[in-house]
């Protein structure tokens, strides 16, 4: 019984250092943030601080536009998930359910727009959005996380709708459903995993983007959260505590995000749908 008792520690042992590996950084990230200044770079590396305070978290909501990125990132994160997951939820059900002439080039084409690197589509979209007065608010930044994220997610709602029996369908149809109907008040329901795992990448993906943020919007009128963590840095110096801070107060929307879908990612795609 103890030689087939090491194998279950060992592989216990494995997941807690895996788990601490990857929760180090945040731990690191909350350790600064209540670092006062004097003591950051004086007392060296230490696992906590000798003396803690709150004063970053203070000057970040109080004397920073922070609660202003702070808006605008939900705003801009929101809008894209539910935008997208509308229309990867109907293309990919198109996908998976119909065959129609141009559906072998539509993939292609979805395909191949996630071969470009971002850095060479900044300039052509500034140029699109410019004359449309998109450059500098938040629904150009939601158009383009949109445009950028619905083929992916497209092919992940597909691959759920064909796990989905057509068998569901075409009893509901016999029942005098029609298609759309079908599609709304069974296989939907049954794609609630799905539809959470794409809202969940699609609201981290626009939540935490950069490149196109930093490039389509001037000034901290629309600027979104990580822009905004460029004003802690100075040309001189860096504002490592407030940063952390910001940087922090950051990931409660995500964590509290995952918290609220967390249900219907880890339940079965089908469980139940079926009875013998």
């Amino acid at each position: 019984m103890r030689r087939s008792a090491i194998p279950t520690i060992a592989h216990r042992l494995a997941i807690l250092c895996y788990i601490a590996f990857a929760l180090f950084p945040l731990f690191w990230l909350l350790k600064v943030s209540v670092t006062p200044n004097d003591l950051l770079y004086s007392e060296g590396v230490r696992m906590w601080p000798s003396r803690t305070t709150w004063d970053h978290y203070a000057f970040v909501l109080r004397h920073s536009a922070f609660p202003t990125f702070f808006k605008n990132s939900l705003i801009v994160s929101a809008s894209t998930a539910v935008t997208v997951t509308i229309c990867a939820s109907l293309s990919g059900y198109a996908l998976s359910r119909f065959n129609f002439r141009a559906k072998y080039w539509i993939v292609a084409l979805m395909l191949l727009t996630q071969m470009f690197p971002l850095v060479m589509l900044v300039a052509p979209i500034f140029k699109i959005l410019s004359p449309l007065h998109l450059t500098n608010s938040l629904t150009g930044l939601v158009i383009v996380y949109t445009a950028f994220n619905v083929p992916f997610a497209t092919f992940l709602m597909q691959s759920f709708f064909d796990g989905i029996p057509r068998d569901l369908e075409e009893a509901a149809k016999i029942d005098g459903a029609t298609q759309f109907t079908a599609f709304r008040q069974i296989i939907l329901p049954l794609t609630l995993p799905g539809i959470a795992a794409t809202l969940g990448f699609v609201f981290t993906a626009a939540w935490s983007e950069l490149l196109f943020a930093l490039m389509l919007i001037n000034g901290n009128d629309a600027a979104t959260f990580p822009v905004g963590l460029l004003t802690f840095v100075s040309k001189f110096s860096v504002d490592f505590g407030q940063m952390m801070a910001a940087g922090v107060m950051a990931l409660i929307p995500a964590g509290l995000f995952f918290l609220l879908i967390q249900r219907y990612l880890v339940q079965g795609l089908t469980a139940g749908a079926v009875k013998g």
